[in-house]
């Protein structure tokens, strides 16, 4: 009716025309009547055609900067799915509110959306040009609102440049197209990840939120350490601490008794501690972490789990790699298989593990170590200039791979004018142990073996060059080739004993999965929090506040 009436002014001049044109005195009043109904069947026509266009046009200059969106309603004709009259369109817009609604529940930058003004323009839209412009602006919004949920808010090189994984963006037009063939509530209700870690992450963070409100475990503990035995108010803190935090029965016991030796233990096992017993610095560092940062903690690791929300997914059978935990893990039809110990990369620039996925293709056995540029001039070129004899366990090469006479010196050469490479043939001491796991990259980063065994031991562990070294090579290597072989164990071993570079190629590649996080929980929902070893989680809440992610709660 609101068209109709904007266009009375054209049906009046149409209706006057139409009176004009008649002859006088030989039209009857039924033809007059018809003359009339049909001009003005004629001008309604003239007017929803320009409506239409008016929509058309106004859709057809908003699509700019998107073209999934673009192709989706070229597609269509320009046809609307939220503004239209229809029921369909309604439910669409319903859903979609509902959606925006409870957005702060996965931890997003709500203001993005603009939910009351959304409303506002959807209660208040005049004409048909501003109908058009509503209709690509609630898509735009809901394509963000997808993507923000689906994919994560972030681009993940832009918060920090260790971390190589591209977000799994969707394309616009195929969500779209899903949205228009579908129950718009089924759609919006599985954006989110559908990966367990997700819905455990959560749960946790709304949990996180109501400990938040309360005030968060309570006072700190003071001390710098405490250990069985002890009695006093710094025992008291400690024990109330770790009440808050459910590691920890009520008790009204002052003592630093075994029931609460029990409990710190679970503390430090939780947060990836060395396991004594004793509440010392390190673990009343992390004792004394508020909940509001654990919280944020929780909401990086939300982000990061929508980063791996992959289209294909991490595969059936896939290898996982937390750097912040030290630990790699085989993992088959969700459930871990095979677990070892690793040691990451160390904390400088230039030697921290990159996360990305890949596939791992195969295994070499009796491996070569062919030393990367960067250690070579940075490391072993300054010793070869004061004595051309250092490093005696490493080849040095020329172009053809050929072994150069050391006794002609290096003195003469600069990092950028060393024409030469160095390597280590298979043996007892090679760097890369008796087997590396190969998923070739621009990165230069596999999994290897390690006659360091040492360093294992360490409850931090970081300290290679990038790599990844891992505690039970030969059994990992068994684990992978238990699924092409009846006898994994022979075969390696047959290859090993040979001493000679025995590449051996899995029959199905394994996606290998670097990931980081600070954050993650067991299957029974528990969560276990790492050291920010790279500092990156620290910078990623950093751009997430600045996206507009806020800590729901107040200050603990």
């Amino acid at each position: 009716m609101r068209n109709l009436r904007r266009g009375s002014g054209l049906v009046g001049l149409v209706l006057a025309g139409a009176l004009i044109a008649l002859p006088a005195g030989r039209v009857g009043a039924q033809e007059l009547s018809q003359g009339l109904s049909q001009e003005v069947n004629q001008a309604q026509e003239v007017i929803q055609g320009l409506s239409m266009t008016a929509y058309r046009q106004a859709v057809a200059e908003n699509l700019s900067g998107n073209e999934g969106l673009a192709a989706f309603y070229r597609m269509r004709d320009f046809a609307p799915i939220w503004t239209g009259p229809d029921e369909t369109a309604a439910l669409r817009r319903a859903a979609l509110i509902e959606a925006l609604g409870t957005a702060s529940v996965h931890g997003l930058p709500t203001q993005r959306y603009d939910l009351d003004g959304l409303i506002r323009k959807m209660r208040h839209v005049e004409g048909e040009r501003a109908r058009g412009e509503l209709e690509v602006e609630i898509s735009r919004t809901f394509l963000q609102y997808a993507r923000d949920l689906q994919s994560g808010i972030l681009t993940p090189h832009d918060a920090d440049a260790g971390i190589k994984r591209e977000a799994p963006r969707r394309d616009p037009k195929i969500l779209l197209e899903v949205l228009a063939a579908s129950d718009p509530h089924q759609v919006l209700q599985h954006l989110a990840p559908a990966s367990d870690e997700y819905a455990r992450l959560l749960r946790a963070k709304l949990k996180l939120e109501r400990i938040v409100a309360r005030g968060g475990w309570g006072p700190t503990v003071r001390a710098a350490k405490l250990e069985r035995g002890q009695r006093g108010g710094d025992v008291i803190a400690l024990r109330d601490r770790l009440i808050a935090m459910g590691y920890l029965a009520p008790t009204l016991s002052a003592e630093y008794d075994d029931t609460l030796r029990s409990a710190v233990m679970r503390f430090q096992e939780s947060h990836g501690l060395a396991v004594d017993g004793v509440a010392g610095s390190g673990t009343l560092s992390q004792l004394n972490i508020s909940a509001e940062d654990r919280l944020k903690s929780v909401l990086v690791a939300m982000e990061r789990e929508r980063w791996l929300n992959l289209p294909e997914g991490l595969g059936k059978r896939h290898i996982m790699v937390n750097l912040t935990d030290f630990h790699a893990e085989i993992v088959d039809d969700g459930k871990v298989t095979f677990e070892t110990r690793s040691v990451v990369g160390s904390p400088e620039d230039d030697r921290r593990t990159p996360e990305f996925s890949d596939q791992m293709e195969f295994m070499v056995i009796n491996p070569t170590w062919y030393v990367p540029r960067s250690i070579v001039v940075n490391e072993y070129l300054p010793l070869l200039r004061s004595n051309p004899g250092a490093a005696g366990h490493l080849e040095i090469t020329d172009r053809q791979g050929r072994v150069v006479n050391r006794a002609n010196g290096f003195a003469q050469y600069t990092a950028s004018s060393f024409p030469f490479a160095m390597r280590q043939p298979p043996g007892p001491r090679n760097a890369l142990g008796t087997v590396k796991f190969m998923f070739p990259n621009k990165y230069n980063i596999y999994l290897h073996d390690t006659p360091s065994k040492s360093l294992f031991d360490r409850t931090q562990r970081t300290f290679s060059h990038g790599c990844v070294r891992l505690s039970d090579p030969h059994d990992f290597a068994y684990a992978l080739l238990a699924r092409q072989s009846s006898d994994p164990v022979g075969l390696f071993q047959s290859k090993l004993n040979t001493g000679r570079e025995t590449r051996v190629n899995l029959d199905q590649p394994v996606p290998v999965h670097l990931i980081y996080r600070t954050a993650f929980t067991t299957v029974k929902g528990e969560m276990e929090y790492r050291a920010d070893v790279y500092g990156r989680d620290a910078r990623i809440w950093d751009a997430l506040s600045a996206a507009g992610v806020v800590l729901a709660g107040g200050p603990s």
